[in-house]
């Protein structure tokens, strides 16, 4: 039977998704998740697990992800695996592209498949490009502004999605905290999942920490709560004077999104403030990046940036060299670093800063994510060290 004989013989290939880069490139897949266009810089993530957790990261306000790995979907989504703080929010990543399409999902957690979760979140998706392709690009010419949309129809207005995809800014110079960061202070005591067990309690805390939310992941909360912190998160743009009159054991500088130079305008001058105040401080992320930042270090945008979660990094501190999880499109310039300000860890993929420390000061951060959820979990030693440091702090 022929096409011509019968006009239901072939399935329909209409193209239902464009990611339409900032040069003109067009690339037609398959739509997946929600309906319309968004625009923001693609990367590529090289984790083979944790896309909920990658999805939900704060961190990615701003930017398209493309998964390396072609199975994406296949365990579903739960209600647990969201690591943005507000579970009624939807900050994250603006859309999500897939080598294949979703199968059904077949993990005894998952309680909705990717797709409807998507479409509940907001996210756009496309699956069916060649995102080897995609990603040999970035790889060689930098992180593109791009455009995803999707129309069940497959019709798109191609012009106008082309010139939003070149008229817009990037992420260079842009303060995309204000959209991630919470509205209001409020404290946290929930402790990481055990197996068979879920979440527990901190009901005997030992710290006073104070968290500034730049865009921050539940599961680091979750962490500081394992070791023994009472945690209270506060908007980004506390100062320092309502952050100190707390009275607080430790500062937890956190992860979030955009450019740090932007953000670091009213943020670097409230960490500046709780440094000179003697309070132990640890930072990841955006964090690592202000408090760079605020002891006059300079941060710079990465070529194709660092988004995985098998990245290895260097401790220099001990010689050990650990797997981490990732995400940053910026990093601190190691060659601005300022005396008192010591190079703590290194990428051993390309030799850039993941950690600083602060001579004689209870001062430290990471680039990388030490919370890492689903894992790896090599990291989650820091978390213990800036307990160390509190420790020290209120016997001394």
């Amino acid at each position: 039977m022929t096409q011509h004989e019968n006009d239901t013989a072939w399935p329909d290939h209409k193209p239902t998704a464009l990611l339409v880069l900032a040069d003109g490139t067009v690339l037609e897949g398959f739509g997946l998740g929600a309906e319309g266009h968004a625009v923001g810089e693609v990367c590529f993530n090289t984790a083979m697990t944790g896309y909920e957790e990658i999805l939900t990261d704060p961190s990615y306000a701003g930017q398209l992800i493309t998964f390396t790995f072609p199975h994406i979907g296949n365990v579903g989504t739960n209600e647990e695996d969201i690591e943005t703080v507000n579970m009624a929010a939807t900050p994250g990543a603006r859309g999500v592209i897939l080598r294949t399409a979703i199968t059904d999902p077949s993990n005894y957690r998952a309680t909705k498949h990717l797709d409807q979760w998507l479409k509940a979140r907001g996210i756009i998706g496309l699956s069916g490009i060649d995102t080897r392709a995609l990603t040999a690009l970035i790889r060689s010419k930098g992180m593109p502004n791009a455009v995803i949309a999707h129309a069940r129809n497959g019709e798109f207005d191609l012009h106008g999605l082309k010139e939003e995809a070149r008229e817009w800014p990037g992420l260079e110079g842009m303060d995309l905290v204000p959209m991630v960061t919470s509205g209001q202070r409020f404290t946290w005591d929930e402790t990481p999942w055990l197996w068979d067990k879920g979440f527990g309690r901190q009901d005997k805390p030992e710290f006073n920490v104070v968290a500034i939310d730049y865009g921050i992941k539940r599961n680091i909360l979750r962490l500081l709560a394992g070791v023994g912190c009472k945690v209270t998160v506060v908007p980004a743009t506390t100062s320092s004077e309502d952050i100190l009159a707390m009275k607080p054991d430790g500062v937890f500088l956190s992860n979030g999104p955009g450019d740090p130079a932007a953000t670091g305008k009213y943020a670097v001058p409230v960490i500046q403030d709780v440094i000179k105040s003697g309070t132990p401080t640890f930072g990841i992320c955006l964090g690592h990046q202000m408090l760079g930042l605020a002891v006059g270090a300079k941060t710079r945008k990465m070529h194709q940036g660092h988004h995985g979660a098998n990245h290895p990094v260097k401790d220099e501190t001990t010689g050990k060299v650990e797997i981490t999880s990732m995400n940053h499109g910026f990093a601190v310039d190691e060659n601005t670093l300022p005396k008192g300000a010591t190079q703590t860890h290194i990428s051993l993929f390309d030799g850039s800063n993941c950690g600083i420390q602060l001579d004689g000061r209870p001062v430290f951060s990471v680039q990388y994510h030490p919370e890492a959820s689903p894992g790896p979990r090599d990291s989650h030693y820091l978390f213990q060290r800036f307990a160390d440091l509190m420790r020290q702090k209120k016997s001394a």
